[in-house]
């Protein structure tokens, strides 16, 4: 078939996410390498956003491409209630070596919505199991957590799930942590906690993705969390996002002393090459599951948990992600950032420039408030994609989140067109 014929097929049939009815076809791309998307017209398109957040290592990836490929002519799958298999086992091994040394346990789902869906379910029933009666979740406003339904009710209520508001579970939401309050939050989340009906806390630590990459830090972070545990509040680490190098640690959680009871993992996890979600915990939290009561059994599953072929290149991910190169660019990345912001936060243009590791985010200054429906968000994505960059703003905001292979003559085309934007009027 052409790509006139696809892109027809595709227009009548796909419902693709965020679909807008601005747009008359959606880009046909035949095949991807490094930090490049191709369209079969030989378009070029800089990934400056890691296709959603989930490419660290570049598209295409041979040494992935390799493990997955020795995989699939072993195992493809295999149901996990009741088998294992080397893949999973050798990825548990990996995962617990770099993370929070208080991690034991690690339960395999699908995508980071399912990830968190698992987290907030085991913390539920973490208290239901010891019998004590904890009906609350603390959350940050504009936490985004996903999309299934217990992610939802944990998230910033906003009008992407208004039609579902009347289904969603009671959450304490408190302000986001914005250095001007934070001593304000420090005192709400303190008398929440004092409660005594609060069964967890769950937080995107240090960043809040969806909401616009916005930054708190490290030590207000830290507060809230030695409160939480003071109260013997479940900590959850949503890193689904900031996971796997993203803040320049391999953990965002890793810039704090106390580290979260719970942690929510995917997108990077395979390199973005595959689907899986991954929730992790303290022995602790596990062993209220553990017991001769059938009913105190976790009943959750998914028929492709711990897939092997998610779990080879999840372990390959893994390898790259430990190389001294990997780790080298991570630092030249957020260098490159550090540099970039001190060289436009003075511009008349610019709202707020923020980042941290190989996040980057740019505020433009508009005559409406900052949100995802700011009008100006259209028009930076279109602009940027003429010049064959591929940027999803969020409103009035454009943030890089790039694989880490990108090099710094990439990483200056993109500032270049940054400014470009407005520098040329």
């Amino acid at each position: 078939m052409t790509s006139e014929e696809l892109l027809q097929i595709d227009k009548k049939n796909i419902w693709h996410p965020f679909d807008l009815v601005t747009i008359d076809y959606n880009i046909l791309i035949e095949k991807a390498e490094g930090v490049y998307l191709y369209t079969p017209e030989g378009r070029q398109i800089l990934d400056a956003i890691g296709s959603w957040w989930v490419n660290i290592h570049g598209h295409a990836n041979k040494y992935i491409a390799e493990k997955v490929s020795e995989q699939l002519h072993t195992l493809e799958h295999v149901i996990f209630a009741g088998f294992t298999h080397k893949p999973a086992i050798q990825l548990v091994k990996n995962l617990l070596s770099i993370l929070p040394n208080n991690q034991q346990k690690v339960f395999f789902s699908d995508n980071g919505s399912t990830a968190t869906e698992v987290a907030i379910k085991m913390a539920f029933q973490y208290w239901y199991n010891k019998g004590e009666n904890k009906p609350k979740i603390i959350a940050i406003e504009g936490a985004y957590h996903g999309d299934t339904f217990g992610a939802m009710s944990v998230g910033g209520r906003s009008k992407f799930n208004e039609p579902f508001a009347p289904y969603l579970f009671d959450v304490e939401f408190i302000q986001f942590p914005d250095k001007k309050n934070d001593s304000e939050v420090i005192v709400a989340f303190e008398n929440l906690a004092k409660s005594g009906q609060i069964a967890a806390f769950i937080y995107e630590p240090l960043i809040q993705g969806a909401a616009g990459m916005r930054m708190y830090t490290a030590e207000t972070l830290e507060k809230l969390l030695q409160i939480a545990k003071q109260h013997q509040i479940i900590c959850i680490a949503d890193e689904v996002m900031t996971g796997f190098g993203r803040t320049g640690k391999l953990f965002a959680s890793l810039h704090c002393q106390t580290a979260p009871d719970i942690m929510c993992l995917s997108k990077g996890i395979t390199g973005g090459t595959m689907a899986m979600g991954v929730t992790t915990c303290t022995s602790n939290i596990y062993e209220a599951f553990v017991s001769e009561d059938i009913y105190k059994i976790f009943f959750h599953g998914h028929s492709y948990t711990g897939n092997p072929l998610a779990c080879a290149a999840a372990n390959a991910s893994f390898d790259l992600l430990m190389t001294d190169e990997c780790s080298r660019n991570i630092e030249r990345i957020s260098e490159a950032n550090i540099q970039f912001c001190n060289k436009i936060k003075s511009k008349s243009w610019v709202k707020d420039v923020r980042s941290l590791g190989t996040v980057l985010a740019v505020e433009f200054k508009t005559e409406s408030d900052s949100s995802y429906f700011n009008n100006l968000r259209d028009k930076l994505y279109h602009y940027f994609l003429n010049q064959n960059i591929l940027l999803r703003p969020l409103g009035n905001i454009i943030y890089l989140i790039p694989p880490y292979i990108i090099t710094n003559e990439e990483l200056e085309r993109i500032y270049n067109a940054i400014e470009g934007m407005f520098d040329e009027k």
